[in-house]
């Protein structure tokens, strides 16, 4: 990966696109919120993994992330709670939630951070009738 320094911030290429980079939202990505869409989407993309592999029949799958930073220390991430709502009929919870568990153990991301921030994670089910 090379990155490249431009007035606003920084800028990198991959096959799917350019990425900016920046401190002020107005000129890219600021770097918080990569790490916090690498984890939800890491995490996300694995539970989704799981769930097709065991057949596990669901319309939709919502992730939202709340991040907890520390003023106090270069604004770093603390914690972040991943709250997933899974849509589908028939859906067993227990299921899910330990599904989710092996999703945890299995994200590259949860694992590269969890000793430095804290993951929590919870689950919902929307049964759809």
């Amino acid at each position: 990966m090379d990155f490249y320094l431009k007035d606003e911030g920084v800028r990198t290429s991959f096959e799917f696109g350019q990425l900016n980079i920046a401190s002020d939202e107005n000129h890219g990505f600021r770097p918080f919120q990569l790490m916090v869409a690498s984890i939800a989407g890491c995490s996300l993309s694995v539970y989704r993994k799981i769930l097709d592999k065991q057949r596990i029949k669901y319309e939709d799958i919502k992730l939202t992330a709340e991040v907890t930073r520390n003023s106090d220390e270069s604004n770093r991430i603390e914690k972040v709670k991943l709250h997933y709502v899974v849509k589908g009929y028939r859906l067993n919870h227990d299921k899910l939630a330990k599904n989710l568990e092996v999703a945890r153990k299995n994200c590259s991301m949860v694992q590269s951070v969890k000793d430095s921030i804290e993951i929590e994670e919870s689950i919902d089910c929307m049964e759809l009738s």
